[in-house]
């Protein structure tokens, strides 16, 4: 185990993957193989496989504040990032949270659809991750499909790629990474 006063912390906000191949699973092995002690706020829950996901189950509000009380009275998380939050009511709590907590070195993972094309962020979560999240953010790291939502646009070449990054940025982010794509 990694010890959290040897290691510096970071923190996962994000769902919980049955299947243990995406969300918080992911991140905390990715953190753990960077030598990052990790911290969750579960943002929900999805029954989930690699053949795609069969239900989503959003966290208690109440719940969501509790993880964030919880996690920054114990722990210096000096890193946090976003995954799956579901809906326009969880993107805003953890808005409200990062803020009050003056989260730095926030990265959005702006997760809003599913390998298999479910949708995992409704339109008024979208909305509110442009309008609250992103401009708490240190970097988002939409894929194609999430930058085309998030640019309004459609990506279809390395310079469309650019072009949406540029659009992304102007909604108050400092630094964006569109991944994917042949180009």
């Amino acid at each position: 185990m990694i010890d959290p006063n040897q290691y510096p912390t970071a923190l996962t906000i994000a769902g919980s993957d049955s299947g243990g191949g995406a969300g918080m699973q992911a991140d905390i092995k990715t953190m753990q193989a960077c030598k990052t002690y990790s911290t969750v706020i579960v943002a929900g829950l999805t029954a989930q496989n690699t053949l795609g996901v069969q239900g989503a189950y959003p966290t208690d509000l109440a719940v969501i504040d509790q993880q964030f009380a919880s996690v920054m009275a114990d722990f210096d998380v000096r890193a946090a990032k976003t995954g799956a939050l579901f809906d326009e009511a969880r993107v805003l709590q953890v808005a409200k949270n990062i803020r009050h907590y003056q989260q730095k070195n926030f990265v959005v993972d702006p997760v809003m659809v599913a390998k298999g094309g479910a949708a995992l962020l409704d339109p008024a979560g979208i909305a509110a991750l442009k309008n609250h999240l992103l401009p708490l953010a240190t970097l988002v790291t939409p894929n194609l499909p999430e930058a085309e939502l998030l640019a309004d646009m459609k990506i279809s070449n390395r310079d469309g790629m650019v072009t949406a990054g540029q659009k992304i940025q102007a909604l108050g982010v400092s630094n964006v990474i569109v991944k994917g794509g042949p180009w």
